[in-house]
């Protein structure tokens, strides 16, 4: 194999692994400032999840990404790269469809009770009357949480169908704080009281932002713009280029990477720093020397779910108002529908919207192996089936795979992290996981820019941010209300919530 040596002059260069958003801004903020950067993106278009497909001019948000955060550093930071300009205030919504019905989103115990209809109301409650009565004994799995908390009926209508299509095992096996971490202290007689209350007297406990920033060709706009400015500042981005291997030597961490380009050639990079989005397990794998067995055995067992997205191109009078709508009926395979042009006018075409099918799936299975023009047609037959859309209104169809869309929680994960980070800590302090991926945590995109921002700043100052350690707040993403951050040794749960930094921190990043 013959590999070319690129022999760096400056030990304080980077290689970032990824040019997804926690990528792309670890490089951006270390060009910035005046360092060497070199991006390696396995892919032939930067954006990870959050990139934006393009298909005969209909584009498509991977997931959607809502441009919503509490961190004035990353509010700045999107306006930093993106011109005010370019950003749409777009109105929040999406529903819950269950049989034939939409419901609102988070539930409300009103209207979820009202269209559920007088009987199958009245057994929810006495399900719920018996669940506090005969609350379950273990509330460690993600069941028996939400049952205490909803009742076993509403959590079968409600959670059940829903979650173990994102995930793809039951309920009984996912453990309880990705519930605490979703749903938070929200239960059926909380929202019956502040369904009932004077509003002066309720409690902030689901009212989600009702707007909410987006760029208008979609979310990859912001990363490619982004590039163009890593590469303008003197960075490096190379597409449709692999890493083969992260060369660590004992005292001295990680010394060089090894990549595969575009024309198969290799080549080895001198690395005073190696920031990684890769998936946390990956990285494990291509460390030479060899990471131990027992932390091979580790990263091994950490598992993700891969996401397909079906966009079908209808009349804009078959679309509806939501971003999006969870799909809670049994008897199909899709898990959420997007509206494209819901998100952004300038995603679709005049007089037609794209309707997006997404599903949850395993790389390798039967859908995702599936013929594009199949994946069309059952995508077809599954939104006639659930009648969002009469026969014959879908005009053309595109499909979209997406690997490691989500890393997943089951009763290992957290085992497996501890065991992966004290080894990294330990023997490659200077090798930096980042990003979704990169820490195996379910990470907001705002969350993901935040932990490269502090990432960045430690390789820059010297300082000694503990990323991990970086807090959430107690309520959910897109709740009112603000908490007090706290600092724990080992934080725990998905990362799913929005970040809050210690205002320390904070400032010194603002100052930075």
């Amino acid at each position: 194999m013959d590999v070319n040596h690129t022999q760096t002059s400056d030990s304080t260069v980077s290689v970032v692994i990824g040019a997804g958003p926690a990528g792309l801004t670890a490089a951006y903020d270390l060009t910035k400032h005046g360092l060497p950067v070199t991006v390696f993106e396995a892919d032939d278009v930067v954006g990870g999840i959050s990139r934006t497909v393009e298909r005969e001019g209909w584009r498509f948000d991977i997931g959607g990404h809502r441009f919503f955060t509490k961190v004035a550093t990353v509010e700045a930071l999107w306006h930093e790269i993106l011109p005010d300009e370019d950003f749409l205030l777009r109105p929040r919504m999406s529903r819950i469809y269950y049989r034939g019905k939409l419901f609102d989103y988070p539930l409300k115990a009103g209207n979820a009770l009202r269209g559920l209809g007088v009987i199958e109301a009245a057994r929810c409650i006495g399900s719920y009357a018996w669940a506090r009565l005969r609350p379950p004994k273990d509330q460690t799995h993600f069941e028996a949480w939400v049952i205490a908390r909803f009742g076993k009926r509403l959590f079968s209508i409600f959670f059940k169908t829903y979650t173990e299509k994102v995930w793809g095992m039951k309920t009984s096996e996912l453990p309880a704080d990705w519930a605490a971490q979703r749903i938070k202290n929200l239960s059926l007689i909380g929202a019956i009281r502040n369904a009932l209350l004077p509003k002066r007297n309720q409690k902030e406990i689901t009212s989600l932002i009702e707007e909410f920033q987006y760029p208008k060709f979609g979310p990859g706009m912001m990363w490619e713009r982004c590039t163009e400015l890593v590469r303008a500042k003197g960075g490096t981005v190379d597409l449709s280029t692999s890493v083969d291997a992260v060369h660590w030597e004992p005292g001295r961490g990680a010394v060089a990477v090894s990549v595969t380009k575009p024309d198969k050639s290799h080549a080895r990079v001198d690395a005073g720093h190696v920031v990684s989005s890769m998936p946390i397990s990956a990285l494990v794998r291509v460390m030479e020397p060899a990471a131990p067995p027992e932390v091979l055995a580790a990263a091994n067992d950490l598992r993700y779910r891969d996401f397909l997205t079906v966009a079908l191109v209808v009349p804009i009078e078959a679309g509806f108002p939501d971003n999006w709508i969870y799909i809670h009926t049994p008897g199909v395979n899709v898990g959420r529908i997007q509206n494209f042009g819901s998100w952004s006018p300038f995603l679709v075409k005049e007089g037609r919207t794209c309707l997006g099918l997404e599903f949850f799936v395993n790389e390798g299975d039967e859908l995702w192996t599936m013929a594009d023009e199949d994946l069309v047609r059952l995508a077809t037959a599954e939104l006639e089936q659930l009648g969002l859309v009469e026969p014959g209104r879908v005009e053309a169809g595109y499909a979209v795979r997406m690997p490691k869309a989500y890393p997943v929680y089951d009763d290992r994960y957290q085992a497996n992290l501890e065991v992966i980070r004290a080894w990294l800590a330990a023997e490659v302090p200077n090798v930096h996981p980042v990003g979704r991926n990169g820490m195996h945590r379910y990470n907001n995109q705002d969350h993901s820019m935040l932990t490269a921002l502090l990432t960045a700043e430690n390789i820059r100052t010297g300082s000694r941010h503990d990323v991990w350690s970086v807090n959430v707040e107690e309520e959910y993403h897109e709740t009112g209300g603000e908490k007090k951050p706290e600092r724990s040794a080992t934080p725990l749960g998905t990362g799913r919530d929005a970040p809050v930094l210690p205002r320390q921190d904070t400032d010194r990043i603002s100052a930075a």
